[in-house]
C-alpha cells in the first residue's frame, strides 16, 4: 500500500537537502561542461554531423549526461542515511517499502531537474536556439530519464555498506553508460560490435529521444526510445523496490 502523506514528506526533506548542499549543482555540471566547451569547441569548426557543428551535435548528449551523474550517483545518500540512523527511523514507520523508493525516487528528481534547467540556459545562450516546446518537452523527458537511472543509483545504494564502495560502482557504470551512449558520436558511423554494445546500453535511448527533441535527428525510431525508456524504468524500479524490502535485515 502507497502512502502518499509519507511520500510528500521524503519528497520534501530530500529537496531541503538539496537545497542546503548547493555545491553540487556546480560538482556535477563541471564535467559536462568541460566536455561541451572543451571538447566540442577543440574539434575544428568545418566539422560539421547533419549541419549542426559537433558542439551543437553533442549537446542533447551533454544533457542527458547531467541527468545520468545527478541521477544514478543519487543512491550515496541512502547510505548516508544508513549511517546518520535516518533510515532506521523511517523503516520502523508503517510505511511499505515501496513508498519508501518512491518518495527517495521523486524527491532525487528535483536535483535532476534543477541541473537539466540549468544546462538549458546555458546551452540556448551559447550554443543553440532552444524554442519553449523544446524545452518543455526535454524536461518531460528528464523526469522519466531521471527516474529510471535513480532507481538504479537506489539499487546499488540499497546493497552497498560504504560510499568508497558506492563511487568504485558508480565509476565503473556511470562512464561506460555515457560513452558508449552515443553521446560523443553517432551510432551508425561506428563498428558493428559497438552498435550492440550501444542497443544494450539503456541510456542510448536517453540521448537519442534528447537528439531528436533539439536537432530532430536521431538513430532510432522515437517509439522505440520511449518503449526502451519505459521498460528499464520499470524493471529498475521493481528491482530497487525488491532490493529496499530488504533494507530491514541489512540495516
Amino acid at each position: 500500500m502507497i502512502n502518499y502523506t509519507a511520500i510528500y514528506s521524503l519528497i520534501l526533506r530530500e529537496i531541503k537537502v538539496f537545497l542546503r548542499e548547493k555545491e553540487r549543482i556546480l560538482s556535477i555540471l563541471i564535467s559536462p561542461l568541460l566536455f561541451l566547451f572543451v571538447i566540442g569547441r577543440g574539434v575544428k569548426a568545418e566539422v560539421a554531423i547533419h549541419n549542426y557543428t559537433y558542439q551543437q551535435f553533442i549537446f542533447p548528449g551533454i544533457l542527458a549526461m547531467v541527468i545520468l551523474f545527478t541521477s544514478i550517483t543519487y543512491g550515496l545518500y541512502i547510505i548516508w542515511d544508513k549511517r546518520l540512523d535516518f533510515l532506521k527511523e523511517v523503516l520502523v514507520a508503517p510505511i511499505s517499502r515501496a513508498t519508501l523508493f518512491w518518495g527517495k525516487a521523486i524527491g532525487g528528481i528535483f536535483g535532476s531537474m534543477i541541473e537539466t534547467i540549468i544546462l538549458i540556459l546555458i546551452g540556448s545562450i551559447f550554443i543553440i536556439k532552444i524554442n519553449l516546446l523544446q524545452a518543455l518537452l526535454i524536461l518531460i523527458s528528464a523526469i522519466f530519464i531521471s527516474t529510471m537511472l535513480i532507481s538504479i543509483g537506489l539499487a546499488i545504494g540499497g546493497k552497498m555498506k560504504s560510499m568508497e564502495g558506492f563511487g568504485l560502482v558508480m565509476s565503473f557504470l556511470t562512464w561506460p553508460m555515457f560513452f558508449f551512449s552515443g553521446a560523443l558520436f553517432e551510432i551508425k558511423d561506428t563498428q558493428h560490435y559497438l552498435k550492440i554494445i550501444s542497443m544494450i546500453n539503456p541510456f542510448t535511448y536517453c540521448v537519442d529521444i534528447m537528439r531528436k527533441i533539439l536537432i530532430n535527428y536521431s538513430s532510432f525510431n522515437i517509439y522505440l526510445d520511449i518503449f526502451m525508456i519505459f521498460l528499464w524504468l520499470i524493471i529498475n524500479s521493481y528491482i530497487a523496490i525488491r532490493i529496499f524490502g530488504n533494507l530491514q535485515q541489512t540495516k
